[in-house]
């Protein structure tokens, strides 16, 4: 990780990082945090998983020691979790600790926590179950198809997740996701209120990063992670319905391994270019909706 290139951030603000996978936002906010007596709070959706502790670098017991954590690995495997959920959870951390790190590569969880989130009506199971099955038989173009114009014309239409949503929504509620989030209230932290930091690493550096970290994972005990994970495993993974902890990087690689269908090698190399895709779609996100941020410029180097 490069040196700090701004200096210690104003000590009653809380501080937001965000930046690409393995891009070192967890020990910037590790040195802020230990530096100034602050809290860390996850900002990423599948470090919050207890299944997961290795294979989504979760902070490990050197890093809890030296500043308190919170909402890491605290959600049981296949518990339902969503960004409604995690802000439930942040607003009464930051009464407790106004001045916290919230860090993390979940874009949608930082623009909710900054720009708020719509209050949408919980989608009945029987809708859900629903739109999985004509996910499942006919894909996302089907889905797409009954969407309302305003709705299709906003929604990543490429994004299966998000067009699932979308119908959900409109299905549940008789309104398209477009008006509820034209509704969306005041965001409980806005970035003005914060010091905003957005890490953008020269690309070829934070790729041999990825490569690196991937490695010392499976030496740390990655793999035995996954084979715990293994008998849980369900057979939609992969799909946009598959349940939000089957997507850890690396999981569906090393599952593939354990079941003799590749080598760990190729289970290694297939996990390492999957990380470097993520972090090119994290960047996309951070560029185009987070242009408030301050961003830095982090140079090559260890």
């Amino acid at each position: 990780m490069p040196d700090l290139p701004i200096p210690l951030p104003d000590p009653d603000r809380p501080v937001l990082i965000a930046g690409p996978t393995a891009s070192g936002k967890s020990a910037l906010a590790l040195r802020i945090a230990r530096e100034q007596g602050r809290v860390i709070i996850n900002a990423d959706a599948l470090q919050v998983h207890a299944c997961w502790s290795i294979l989504t670098a979760r902070p490990q017991a050197a890093e809890l020691a030296q500043a308190p954590h919170r909402l890491y690995g605290h959600v049981p495997r296949g518990a339902d979790y969503s960004v409604g959920h995690w802000l439930r959870e942040v607003a009464p951390l930051l009464d407790r600790h106004p001045n916290a790190v919230i860090v993390g590569g979940t874009g949608l969880y930082l623009t909710a926590l900054t720009e708020g989130l719509a209050r949408i009506p919980p989608v009945p199971s029987a809708i859900r179950a629903e739109a999985d099955a004509m996910m499942r038989d006919a894909g996302a173009e089907a889905l797409l198809a009954e969407l309302d114009a305003e709705t299709a014309a906003r929604i990543d239409r490429r994004n299966p997740a998000r067009v699932q949503r979308a119908w959900e929504v409109l299905k549940a509620t008789g309104r398209g996701l477009a008006t509820w989030q034209a509704e969306t209230g005041p965001p409980l932290l806005p970035v003005d209120r914060a010091t905003a930091l957005a890490l953008a690493p020269e690309r070829h550096w934070l790729n041999q990063r990825i490569a690196r970290r991937f490695a010392a994972m499976l030496r740390d005990g990655a793999l035995d992670e996954v084979r715990a994970a293994l008998p849980h495993w369900p057979d939609d993974a992969g799909q946009p319905t598959a349940p939000l902890w089957t997507r850890a990087i690396g999981a569906a690689e090393l599952i593939a391994y354990l079941r003799g269908n590749i080598s760990l090698a190729r289970a290694e190399s297939d996990a390492t270019l999957a990380t470097r895709q993520y972090a090119k779609r994290q960047r996309s996100w951070f560029r185009n909706r987070m242009k408030r941020w301050d961003r830095l410029d982090l140079p090559g180097g260890d």
